[in-house]
């Protein structure tokens, strides 16, 4: 078959990968695209992703028998709606189940209906700044800030500190921080534990098949220090996410919010991103995204041994479809940034070393901001590459990702150190 792949970013180029290694593929064809997806031999649309009207045009043009949208922007602004109108199969939800991540007051709304594990919250709008600064004062010492609206991974504060709190609160609802996004902020209490991630494929019923769990780093620095990104790395398997974990968090969250949507005439195609909290008091919810996790894909993807065009063309047309099955190989990512990202990136430096990056076995290197420019490749983004490297065990494709990554440069190049490295302990491994 052939797919039209919606998206620029690292993810898309996963998505791109996966699908090319997938038996039933014949041609991928990305919009717009990026030079790692070109650089597979795949043709690159420049469109804009975010105009429904101009995806659903080209997906005609180009006669795909499945779309797979990559990022939560286009699914807000209704690309998938658009398409499905035209009679072909998306993979992604429509506007109405994309709301769960374009509005965190609506998805909190959600998880209290179902009856979701989540944290005590409150959403506050921008005339309710003395309310909103009132329930900081009443939360036990640990504050968590958010954009009710899309802030690409970054309108998040968590802090311990009041004074911190109270500022996000007033640069949020103020529209100073991220304009509209945050005129409505939610407000939650802090939770404690391991984070994990987890992708469940959606076929429009109240299923769903779950994909290998992850972990994620959010902070820009060695041990979660510094603001929130977009994501610096990813692992996975999890050791502390066994098979009873999944079925907790497919019985306690997953199944009850399919179940709410349902009640609302929502029928979600497409993948549910979970990201959880493991609580001293069980498994819960921080949030839902409504696309592949960014970087989260590029470890769940690079382990799966299903056909992944399969396991999506059938949620998309609305099929039960098989259980996806993975490798017991284990996966690591470590993004490089650029200097001074996630505030104010510098961009344009000429990329070094990448060739020989990608020649050390099981590595794959993802495009995440990058562009060709008079026979170089130059960084154009914040999160440029995603150093993928996969081994028969944790520790072994930690060392692989870091070595890949040590023979990259550029200008003000920064990542973090410690991706997997306490998950490489926790199984008895020395880590790198």
């Amino acid at each position: 078959m052939r797919v039209l792949v919606v998206g620029a970013d690292g993810r898309a180029h996963a998505l791109a990968w996966a699908l090319d290694n997938s038996a039933s593929v014949d041609d991928v064809v990305a919009a717009p695209g990026n030079p790692g997806i070109a650089a597979m031999g795949n043709r690159c649309v420049p469109i804009d992703a975010n105009d429904p009207a101009a995806v659903a045009r080209l997906a005609d043009e180009v006669g795909p028998e499945l779309v797979v949208v990559s990022a939560e922007e286009p699914l807000v602004h209704g690309v998938a709606d658009a398409v499905r109108a035209r009679g072909t199969l998306v993979f992604g939800p429509g506007a109405d189940g994309a709301r769960l991540e374009g509005s965190k007051a609506w998805m909190k709304a959600v998880l209290a209906e179902a009856g979701v594990p989540t944290a005590r919250h409150a959403s506050f709008t921008a005339d309710q700044e003395d309310e909103a600064l009132a329930f900081v004062e009443r939360l036990p010492g640990f504050y968590v800030v958010k954009t009710d609206g899309l802030a690409g991974g970054k309108g998040v504060i968590v802090t311990e500190s009041l004074d911190e709190a109270r500022d996000a609160v007033r640069s949020y609802l103020s529209g100073h921080a991220f304009g509209d996004a945050g005129r409505t902020c939610v407000i939650e209490e802090g939770l404690t534990g391991p984070e994990l991630s987890m992708l469940v494929v959606c076929n429009g019923t109240t299923d769903g098949r779950p994909l290998a769990p992850a972990q994620d780093f959010k902070r820009i620095g060695d041990g979660d220090r510094g603001p929130n990104t977009g994501g610096m790395g990813a692992y996975s398997p999890v050791p502390v996410a066994g098979q009873e974990v999944v079925d907790e968090v497919m019985e306690r969250a997953v199944r009850p919010t399919l179940h709410a949507l349902a009640a609302r005439d929502i029928a979600y195609r497409g993948v549910l991103y979970a990201g959880l909290m493991l609580t001293p008091d069980g498994v819960k919810v921080l949030e839902y995204n409504v696309r592949f996790g960014d970087p989260e894909a590029q470890v769940v993807l690079p382990r799966l041994a299903s056909d992944f065009a399969e396991l999506c063309r059938d949620a998309a047309a609305g099929r039960a479809g098989r259980d996806a099955r993975f490798r017991e190989d284990a996966c690591v990512t470590v993004v490089l940034a650029t200097e001074g990202y996630p505030a104010s990136p510098r961009q344009g430096d000429i990329i070094e070393g990448l060739d020989d990056a990608e020649q050390l076995p099981g590595v794959t290197v993802f495009h995440a901001g990058t562009k060709p420019m008079d026979g170089q490749l130059m960084t154009a983004g914040g999160r440029v590459l995603d150093v993928t490297a996969v081994a028969r065990t944790l520790a072994e494709a930690r060392r692989r990702a870091y070595e890949a990554a040590g023979r990259i440069s550029w200008p003000g190049v920064q990542y973090r150190r410690d991706i997997a490295a306490a998950a490489v302990e926790s199984v008895g491994k020395e880590p790198v």
